[in-house]
């Protein structure tokens, strides 16, 4: 890679971290640490192939500051928790929310392929659901509660296993991510066939409205979150895919960060999701439409937030980047 390209392509952080160990910026620990990693890596790299540079001594130099700094200043574990939530994970979202927009399309795509599919093919539906499941709920739709199954089980039973396959498919979709993203977008084209095919189930046979909003009372979470690990797995893939100035190596541990801080932030997600389902889902016929449109609009509302417009403001808060740090560097190559 051209020297100039890249510094254009790594100035901002390493600036940002000479602002910070000068005392210029405030920033979190998690931050702190995460610019001095990368400022190495691109130390070592700088070392390797414009070893006579001048970015190789301002490199240096800002590496050498930040660590003094690091191993100064110590922070407790509650803090390191609490920056964890606050900053890592929202950045983490939001700097892969194209990943995220590519996530939800999929998903979109493959539900609409379902919903058609079975309007095309009554059989469309039993292929994906399974004959034993789809007569199972005939017959309860016959003795008018189409939702029994999820009375079927002891509550906390199927909190537990609820909660554990939902974090068991969300980690499918981020670890197959390794294959260079195919293995996320076959997760994510399955479940968006199946959600499709059954929702249309519900609505051929005209009870869309209950069922849709009994389902939506856990589903809401539940599906955003599988939609935001395979976000993540995009993020694992893309990695390896696309390295940029890293090596193929260090850009698939970045990758793996990155995404594992996006699914360490899903794992509430789902413990509310599996709650829901296990202890107002199975109750459905003694909650009022009001109340389950309140619990729908709430979790949507939460996914949101928290890593659309939250992740957002903790970026903006970072503000604008000054170029002055490197402008020596910069003339010293033109």
């Amino acid at each position: 890679m051209n020297e100039l390209i890249f510094i254009e392509s790594n100035k901002a952080r390493w600036e940002r971290l000479a602002r910070i160990v000068d005392g210029h910026l405030n920033a979190s620990v998690s931050e702190l640490t995460e610019l001095y990693t990368q400022a190495s890596d691109d130390l070592a790299y700088a070392r390797t192939h414009y070893p006579e540079s001048r970015v190789v001594r301002y490199l240096n130099a800002v590496v050498l500051n930040a660590h003094r700094l690091i191993y100064k200043n110590k922070y407790g574990n509650w803090e390191r928790i609490r920056q964890y939530w606050r900053e890592e994970i929202p950045l983490a979202a939001y700097e892969n929310r194209s990943k995220m927009k590519l996530a939800f399309v999929i998903f979109i795509i493959s539900f609409f392929i379902g919903w058609f599919s079975s309007a095309v093919d009554s059989s469309f539906v039993r292929l994906i659901l399974g004959d034993s499941y789809v007569n199972m709920t005939l017959d309860n739709i016959e003795q008018g509660d189409p939702m029994a199954v999820y009375g079927s089980m002891k509550d906390s039973t199927m909190f537990l296993r609820i909660g554990m396959n939902n974090i068991y498919v969300a980690f499918l979709a981020f670890m197959l991510g390794i294959f260079a993203s195919v293995g996320t977008a076959l997760v994510l084209l399955s479940n968006g066939i199946m959600v499709g095919s059954f929702f249309y189930f519900f609505y051929e046979r005209g009870i869309a409205a209950l069922a849709w909003s009994t389902i939506l009372i856990h589903g809401t979470l539940e599906l955003s979150a599988i939609v935001i690990a395979g976000a993540a797995g995009f993020v694992l893939g893309n990695s390896i895919l696309f390295p940029g100035t890293y090596s193929r190596i260090q850009s698939l541990v970045r990758g793996t960060s990155a995404g594992l801080k996006i699914m360490v932030g899903l794992i509430p997600v789902f413990i509310v999701a599996a709650f829901l389902e296990s202890y107002m889902t199975r109750e459905y016929l003694a909650v009022t439409m009001l109340t389950r449109l309140l619990i729908i609009s709430t979790s949507l509302g939460f996914i949101v937030w928290y890593f659309f417009i939250y992740a957002k403001q903790v970026n903006d808060r970072k503000g604008k980047y000054s170029t002055k740090e490197v402008q020596g560097v910069r003339r010293d190559n033109h």
